[in-house]
Formats: C-alpha cells, sequence, structure tokens
C-alpha cells in the first residue's frame, strides 16, 4: 500500500507535489502489476517413461549428473520460470542447482546469457514424487522461437520417470555440475526429453496461449524436428509472421499413442486435460484434436484382435462423451474451444468399414457444434480429392495415418483462424 501525507491545508509546494506524485503512483502501479502476467512460452505432456520402458534404465538415472534440455519457446518477455516434474516419480529428486540460458545450437549455450536458478531464494531443492516446482523468476529477456536451454544437476542418484520423447533428442546428460558450462564436455544425448515439463515468460501485454491437445499427428512424430515441423510448431510461425496480429503463444500438448478415453501412452485425454491444458499459465484457447486411437486401437488390417479386451475399444458415442466433457470443462474456466475433425486414414491398419463408419459419426457431430468457439475441419483440409477417405498423397508421411510435413503445414494453416486473435 502506498503511504501519502495528510491533504488538509495549508498545503506548502513541496507538500503537494509530494500528494500529486503519490496519487499518480496510486493511479498507475495497479495497472503495471495487474498487466504483468505469465504465460505459458513451451510446455509438454508428461508420461510415465518407466512403465514405457522405451530405453534402458541407465538413460533415466543419472548420479552427480547434469540434464540439459533445449527448448524452443512460442512467446517472448522480460523473464522466465521453469517447472519441473517428479509426476510419475517414487523417489524425491534432489536438486543441487539449475540454471537456464540461451541455446547457441545442440547443447552449447550463451555464456553472457547463462543464469543461475534458485527454488524460493535457495539453489537447492527437492521435488517430492508425484510433485512439482517452480523456479523463481529471474530477469532473461527472450523473444517468440528463441531457443533456451534448462540444465538441472542432480547431486545424487535419480530415476528420472517423467518426461517426453524428443524428436529429434533434445536432452543431454553431462557429468557432474555443468549447470554453468557454455561449452559441456562429455554430453550424452538422451532419445527423450526428462525433468523439464513448462517454461513460461512474463508479458505485459495481453497474449492468446493455445494449448494443442491431442495425440502423435499433434506431437509430430516422423518430422525430422517437432520444436519446428510439428502442426502447433507450425501454426506459431505463422501467427509471428501475421502483421499486426496480437501475440500468440502455441504449446504442444501431444501424446504419440494417446488416446481420448483409454489409458496406454499416457493417461487418457479425459483424465489429462485438466492438468495438461487448463493448468497452462495464461491459457486462453484449447484446440482438441483427439479420437483416432480410441477408434483404431487394436485393429489390423481392418480386423480386431480378439486378444484385446472388449472394454479397450470405443464406440462413436463414447468418444463423443469424452469430447463432450472436457468441451465443457475448458469453457467453466473461460477458455475458448477449437475442435478438430479427425484425419482421414484409409490405406492404414486403423481402417476398416466399420471404423470409418465411427470417424464419420465423430466428424459429423463435431461439424455440428455450436457450443464451440471454432471447428478446424483438418478432415476436408488434408483428403485426398480422389479419394475423401484417404489422406492426399501429398500431404501422406507414408503409413496412411500421420501426414507428411507438408500436411502438417496444411493443418496449421486450416488452424490459423481468426478465433486466435480474440
Amino acid at each position: 500500500m502506498v503511504a501519502c501525507p495528510d491533504a488538509r491545508p495549508p498545503l506548502a509546494p513541496t507538500r503537494l507535489a509530494r500528494i500529486l506524485v503519490c496519487a499518480l503512483a496510486m493511479l498507475f502501479l495497479p495497472v503495471a502489476a495487474w498487466a504483468q502476467h505469465w504465460v505459458a512460452a513451451w510446455a509438454m505432456a508428461p508420461v510415465d517413461h518407466s512403465a514405457l520402458a522405451v530405453q534402458p534404465a541407465s538413460l533415466r538415472t543419472l548420479d552427480n549428473e547434469t540434464l540439459r534440455q533445449r527448448v524452443v519457446v512460442t512467446a517472448g518477455g522480460s523473464q522466465v520460470r521453469v517447472r519441473l516434474s517428479n509426476l510419475y516419480g517414487t523417489t524425491p529428486l534432489a536438486i543441487g542447482a539449475a540454471s537456464v540460458a540461451r541455446s547457441t545450437g545442440g547443447d552449447a549455450i550463451a555464456r553472457r546469457w547463462i543464469e543461475a536458478l534458485s527454488f524460493q531464494g535457495r539453489r537447492e531443492v527437492q521435488v517430492a514424487p508425484g510433485a512439482q516446482v517452480w523456479s523463481d523468476p529471474i530477469r532473461l529477456p527472450v523473444v517468440a522461437g528463441q531457443a533456451l536451454a534448462v540444465s538441472v544437476y542432480l547431486r545424487e542418484p535419480s530415476i528420472l520417470a517423467t518426461g517426453h520423447p524428443g524428436v529429434p533428442p533434445a536432452a543431454w546428460s553431462l557429468p557432474g555440475d555443468q549447470t554453468m558450462a557454455a561449452k559441456p564436455s562429455n554430453a550424452q544425448a538422451l532419445p527423450w526429453n526428462p525433468l523439464v515439463t513448462g517454461v513460461d515468460v512474463l508479458v505485459t501485454a495481453p497474449a492468446r496461449v493455445v494449448a494443442a491437445f491431442g495425440d502423435s499427428i499433434t506431437d509430430g512424430p516422423g518430422v525430422s524436428d517437432n520444436a519446428v515441423d510439428s502442426y502447433p510448431a507450425q501454426l506459431a510461425t505463422r501467427r509471428r509472421a501475421a502483421d499486426g496480429a496480437a501475440p500468440v503463444a502455441v504449446v504442444n500438448l501431444g501424446i504419440s499413442g494417446n488416446r481420448l478415453l483409454r489409458d496406454g501412452n499416457g493417461p487418457s485425454g479425459v483424465s489429462r486435460f485438466g492438468r495438461d491444458v487448463l493448468e497452462q499459465s495464461g491459457v486462453t484457447h484449447a484446440l482438441i484434436l483427439i479420437g483416432i486411437n480410441d477408434i483404431g486401437y487394436g485393429t489390423v488390417g481392418g480386423v480386431r484382435s480378439p486378444l484385446v479386451p472388449a472394454q479397450q475399444f470405443a464406440s462413436a458415442d463414447e468418444i463423443v462423451a469424452g469430447l463432450q466433457q472436457i468441451v465443457r470443462q475448458a469453457r467453466a474456466r473461460g477458455v475458448k474451444v477449437l475442435l478438430g475433425t479427425l484425419l482421414p486414414f484409409k490405406g492404414s491398419p486403423y481402417w476398416s468399414e466399420e471404423n470409418e463408419h465411427a470417424r464419420q459419426a465423430v466428424n459429423r457431430w463435431i461439424r455440428g457444434r455450436q457450443d464451440v468457439d471454432a471447428v478446424i475441419d483438418f478432415d476436408a483440409a488434408l483428403r485426398s480429392p480422389g479419394d475423401a477417405l484417404s489422406l492426399a498423397p501429398a500431404f501422406d508421411s507414408g503409413d496412411h495415418l500421420h501426414p507428411s510435413k507438408a500436411g502438417l503445414a496444411a493443418m496449421a494453416a486450416a488452424a490459423d483462424v481468426a478465433e486466435l486473435s480474440e
């Protein structure tokens, strides 16, 4: 609170000046405080890699080593804070030091732009099993599209169960405490991105934060670099290039193989939506594209496997009910909803006439929505002119299910709608 002098007369000129300065401070300081707010500039949806067992245990356990992870932010700001997660861990993570810096490519960072991180004023912190921590804010000006590197020193044996596959690998383990090393020594590339799940920036102007939620088609496997080539990344690039457009951050919260209704590759979409989307700092829009794995799960060559329990299959009505559930969650939080139609997949192992009927039923429901802010017709944008049940050849990665880089660009173009500026 600002303490002002008593304004009763008589007033000396110096006293009057003090009162005027104080009044102006009370008028403008609250506005400045209100204008500053945190927005998610980069985030990932965490999965339990100890359960997936996608790599040798030795790569999930670090002892007296530094983890360095490269991320590309989609919003700029004057300050940065970093989120570390032990969501799926069963033992505490003992963090001895951490830093954030501007990346100069690969595992290298800019020496003059390295800042040590603290946690409630301390360099060291323990992250309990199932918990996450935010670093204290650090003054590090960044711009949208810039690459940063977060380095975390783990001083004791630490099993890193929480993370996300990287395309390409964007994390390295370094021996000892190399959190402040510009050019690290003996770096070992990791095939996934553990521990770091979010980077926020402090902004002073209105900004939109789009949470792209979905499965592998959102996550972007099969491309050379999903930080550049995934459709959320290309959407962020398009928005940066738009003249006079309000700043739009796009965070990719896809999980390859993820299903809307059932756990499997990551928790189900309905169970993770609140955490992965609605808890992102400053989120304003949810761009939802999920359900194709629910339709195709357990199907090989058009035949459902008898080895898959019946309760693992999902009907179109169940998928619709799941989508309706997360739409309601978003709207209840004041988050705008952009709902995407499911892409064609004829020719893939998932395809059968029965599964195609389910996709068409879900897409009819999506196109008829009056309770969402926009429908993004990815189906219409990517289907073949000669066969509406298939991806256009130029947009097909070759597996008839996932889009090519050109297909992902077409998705970004289709998603670049006016609602992102509102």
